[in-house]
Formats: C-alpha cells, sequence, structure tokens
C-alpha cells in the first residue's frame, strides 16, 4: 500500500506528489477448514476524518479488515533508566541514579502501525467498506451480508442485512456495493447483481431486510438481450457530498438517481455504448465481470469513471457535455496537455479517432478518485497511478 504526499519542494506546481509511506497492509493466508487461500489483494481503502496531525484509514482484503494509523516521527527519547541507548537492558546494579528522559531530534520516519483487527465476520468475500458520519461505526459488506462494526471494538459486529436464502438454489442475486448516507447515520444503501439498489433505515428495524426505498430502472423489452442480467449489474454506488443524489455504475453506463424518486434515474451517461456489440467476444475474455468505480467532484457538478484501453470519461452534469481521456505514458509527461479521445464505431474513422477493434481490453481504468476541494484526480491503470490537474492559466 503506497500513500502520496504532495510535493514539498515546488508549492507552486500543484498536483505533483511525492511517496509519502509504503507498507505492508495483508499478508496472504490460508484457511484451512476451507482449503481456500486467501489473497493479499486489498479490495478497498476507506480514510477517516482526520483528527489530528495522524492518518487513520481501514483497509480489507477478502476476510480481514485492518484500521492503521500513519504517523509522523522526529524526536526520539534518549536517557532510559533500564536500558542502553542500543536498546540492551543494564545491569540493575550499575544504576545508581534515576535519569530523565530527553526528546531528541532524528531523521524524519512515517511509520503505518496496525491499530485494531477486524477479523472472522464474513463468510464470502468482502467487496466494500464504508465509514458512517458518526465516525464511529462502519459498514462491511460481502456478497450476501452486511455487517455494522464498531471502530473501537473488534470481536463483533452486528449483522443488519443478511440476504442469504434457506436453500442456496434459490439464490437469485447478491449484493455488490454498500456505502453510508454522508449525512444521515442511521441511513444506507446497497446494490445488487439485479442492478438494483435498496435504501435502508437503521431505525426501522435491527435487521434491514425490508428496505425503506427500493430503486429499479424498467427494463426495454426490445433491448434485451442474453447479457442483459449481467450488464445490468451495478459494480460501485456513491452518494453526493449533499447526500441529496447516488451514482450507480453498470457495466455500459453511470446513473444518477435522485433519492426521492425510486422509478427511474434522474441521468443516464453511457460510458462506453460501443462495446454493446462487442458483449460476446468481452464475455469469452471475462472483461464482462470487471467492476467499474466511479466518483463526484468536490461539488457534485461533474462525475468521473474508467473505461477500457486506459480511457477515461468524465461528464459535466449542468452542460451534459463529456469527455474521453486517455491515462498513459506518452501522454503524461508534467505539464503536458491532455487531449480528447474518440473511438471510431463505423467503417471510416477520422485521424484522431481510434477504431473499436484496436482497442486494448487489457489496459482498463478500474478505479479513480476526485480530490474533495480541488480540481485534482487520480486514475488507477493497471500497475500505474498517474494524477492530472485542472489546466492552471
Amino acid at each position: 500500500m503506497k500513500m502520496l504526499q504532495k510535493c514539498k519542494n515546488r508549492p507552486n506546481l500543484r498536483g505533483e506528489y511525492n511517496v509519502y509511506s509504503t507498507f505492508q497492509s495483508h499478508e496472504p493466508e490460508f484457511d484451512y477448514l476451507k482449503s481456500l487461500e486467501i489473497e493479499e489483494k486489498i479490495n478497498k481503502i476507506r480514510w477517516l476524518p482526520q483528527q489530528n496531525s495522524a492518518h487513520f484509514l481501514l483497509s480489507t482484503n477478502d476476510k480481514t479488515i485492518k484500521l492503521w494509523k500513519i504517523g509522523e516521527r522526529d524526536k526520539r527519547a534518549e536517557g532510559y533508566n533500564l536500558k542502553d541507548e542500543d536498546g540492551r537492558l543494564r545491569d540493575p546494579f550499575r544504576i545508581t541514579s534515576l535519569r530523565v528522559p530527553v526528546l531528541m531530534p532524528m531523521d524524519l520516519m512515517v511509520e503505518a502501525s496496525p491499530r485494531r483487527v477486524f477479523a472472522n465476520a464474513h463468510t464470502y468475500h468482502i467487496n466494500s467498506i464504508s465509514v458512517n458520519s458518526d465516525h464511529q461505526t462502519y459498514l462491511s459488506a460481502d456478497d450476501l451480508r452486511i455487517n455494522l462494526w464498531h471502530l473501537e471494538i473488534t470481536d463483533r459486529s452486528f449483522n443488519i442485512v443478511d440476504i442469504k436464502p434457506a436453500n442456496m438454489e434459490e439464490l437469485t442475486e447478491v449484493i455488490t456495493a454498500a456505502e453510508c448516507h454522508p449525512n444521515q447515520c442511521n441511513v444506507f444503501v446497497y446494490s445488487s447483481s439485479k442492478g438494483t439498489i435498496r435504501l435502508c433505515d437503521m431505525r426501522t428495524a435491527a435487521l434491514c431486510d425490508r428496505h425503506t426505498k427500493f430503486f429499479e430502472e424498467p427494463e426495454d423489452p426490445s433491448s434485451r438481450s442474453f447479457f442483459s442480467e449481467i450488464i445490468s449489474s451495478i459494480s460501485d454506488v456513491k452518494f453526493s457530498h449533499s447526500g441529496r443524489y447516488m451514482m450507480t455504475r453498470d457495466y455500459l453506463s453511470v446513473k444518477v438517481w435522485d433519492l426521492n424518486m425510486e422509478n427511474r434515474p434522474v441521468e443516464t451517461y453511457q460510458v462506453h455504448e460501443y462495446l454493446r456489440s462487442k458483449l460476446c467476444s468481452l464475455y469469452e475474455n471475462d472483461c464482462i465481470f470487471d467492476k467499474f468505480e466511479c466518483c463526484w467532484n468536490g461539488s457534485d457538478s461533474a462525475i468521473m469513471t474508467g473505461s477500457y484501453n486506459n480511457f477515461f470519461r468524465m461528464f459535466d452534469r449542468n452542460t451534459r457535455k463529456d469527455i474521453t481521456l486517455e491515462a498513459s505514458r506518452e501522454s503524461s509527461k508534467p505539464r503536458a496537455t491532455l487531449k480528447p479521445r474518440k473511438v471510431s464505431t463505423g467503417g471510416k474513422r477520422k485521424k484522431d479517432e481510434i477504431s473499436v477493434d484496436s482497442l486494448d481490453f487489457n489496459k482498463k481504468i478500474l478505479h479513480t478518485a476526485w480530490h474533495p476541494k480541488e480540481n485534482v484526480i487520480a486514475v488507477a491503470a493497471t500497475n500505474n497511478l498517474y494524477t492530472f490537474q485542472d489546466k492552471i492559466n
């Protein structure tokens, strides 16, 4: 796991970042009861609100959630009574007087230390975690259950959603993502592989199996195909910062929902509609099961999500304009301007267009993030992280 810090040497250049800290969050494990290897791969990272100079974050792999503290240390204590400066214990008979330890300056160290380990609460793979607005609790969700944790308590959690049927052969959908409301600590939503979103209120009952609101867009029978169920599965759900809207990402589109209107989204943005004719080959190479994330900008006026060929898409909600940009080493020289990219679907293509048949499906941007206050974005393209900022006049 790597953390980035803004470049302090040249503060006039916004958007330039250096590695701040690197540490191993999870180790490979083996579940002997199920003969199952548990990868160290991190599924989700969520920051806790900063209370002091240290940073706190939650990270999870398939089974275990950890709370980490990342802090700086530039002083060390010297003059211990029971041990020498090199750490060896002193002979008690040689201690003739008490020393008062003093703090001495040292080279700056960034330390990551695990503060809590939340384990053994999920039978299935954890797909999402979300910190609640009360800053004391958080949700963790797997395919069939959602648990509510207190940040200070590691040995128990409350199961607040359980959709596991008595007979697993009757299973028709799984939970794909869950998120807490940004202002109301009693409200959360979770999405499903059937393309539906359920909003739950924890004040109604201890077990939120009955939803308060149910968001689903009726399917157009004329466009139904073999792949309809797969591409309608929601891979990510995010509340707007205001809490009035939520955004969902399925395979081909991003939808914005008003929490007061359940029957259809208020906005729909096509991310890569040109892939609709390629669904058969995308199914064969398993790309159709890729889980793309989406994010809001700080003012909720624009949204961003990833695509293939290291393309990412940005949509302006006010003007309804959209743009396709590419994150690549060739176009990411410092202070280089990104050029809009266009995909050609017809026979003839213009000079600056790329043919849909030339897209590289191994290059994909699944993870994106937008700075909460500034126009700085981060996109993860396979094993590279790119940061971009708006043009400074």
